[in-house]
């Protein structure tokens, strides 16, 4: 049962959750309804094998930093049950099944789609930027922001403007939310020598960077109204009142700077998005 639990493990199965969420809002939204099942499925299972072989390969890439971080020092590789070779096949006949299922279950350029995602989050993401720059998880984001594109690109076969919002979107979510976990493990990142933003500037500076994103975010969720008519206004006022409340959180941290302000911001982050795709997607459906 470790070997299984170890395998599992590896493709850090909480983290996938999201993106096929985000994947099949992309889907969902491009059809104005729900695709044929085929490329659902192609779409969903392929998007959980590639981001899970992603994952394993990071674990490879990065498991002398793990066993330097208190939350991941009991990961598969970092702690000596799984090889670092062994991880690293494994995370890449994932992402050769990920390829061929949705080459076959929906179209080459999904695929492409797929498999950009792995490369910019093991070349520009682990190999490139983690170590070197504050801005790693701004640029390697991208990597988080690529499943919408394959949702689309899987029904329609192409990638266009509403799709790169939808990419936009999630490029800019991710470093508020990133920061906001940064904040709370930072010890855990100076210790590994990884900079992190609050590490290498301070809480005072993230706090400013999270407000502006959040901001940010407000104005793209607007915009792809405006360039899309997918969806309605009931989108419309909806993204603008989540989007609010989630400058009311990261405006919070001006005057409530204790852990449980920063974890309340975390937390509602991953609610916002999760929401965010679900009233898109019901708002297309039925629009």
């Amino acid at each position: 049962m470790q070997v299984v639990s170890d395998h599992i493990a590896l493709t850090k199965p909480r983290v996938i959750s999201l993106l096929l969420w985000t994947a099949f809002g992309g889907m969902v939204i491009a059809d104005r309804g729900i695709p044929a099942l085929t490329i659902v499925g192609a779409v969903l299972v392929g998007g959980a094998l590639a981001s899970g072989g992603a994952s394993a390969i990071n674990q490879a890439l990065e498991g002398e930093l793990d066993v330097a971080m208190r939350r991941t020092s009991n990961r598969p590789v970092a702690s000596g049950r799984v090889s670092i070779r062994h991880a690293m096949g494994y995370g890449l006949l994932l992402n050769v099944a990920a390829f061929i299922l949705i080459l076959l279950g929906a179209n080459l350029l999904a695929a492409l789609l797929t498999m950009s995602g792995t490369v910019i989050y093991v070349f520009v993401y682990t190999i490139w930027l983690k170590r070197s720059t504050t801005q790693n998880i701004v640029i390697g984001g991208a990597a988080g922001a690529v499943p919408p594109l394959v949702g689309w690109a899987a029904v329609t076969g192409d990638v266009t403007l509403p799709a790169w919002y939808l990419f936009a979107i999630i490029f800019f979510w991710t470093p508020p939310h990133f920061w906001a976990l940064a904040i709370m493990i930072k010890d855990d990142y100076k210790a590994a020598g990884i900079p992190m933003l609050p590490v290498i500037v301070g809480f005072n500076e993230t706090r400013r960077a999270i407000f502006l994103y959040t901001w940010i975010l407000l104005g793209l969720t607007s915009l792809l109204y405006v360039t899309t008519d997918h969806l309605s206004a009931v989108y419309l006022v909806g993204s603008l009142v989540l989007g609010v409340i989630y400058i009311g959180f990261a405006a919070r941290l001006w005057w409530q700077t204790e852990r449980k302000a920063v974890v309340a911001l975390y937390l509602y982050s991953l609610l916002y998005l999760a929401l965010l795709f679900g009233l898109m997607m019901l708002d297309a459906s039925f629009d």
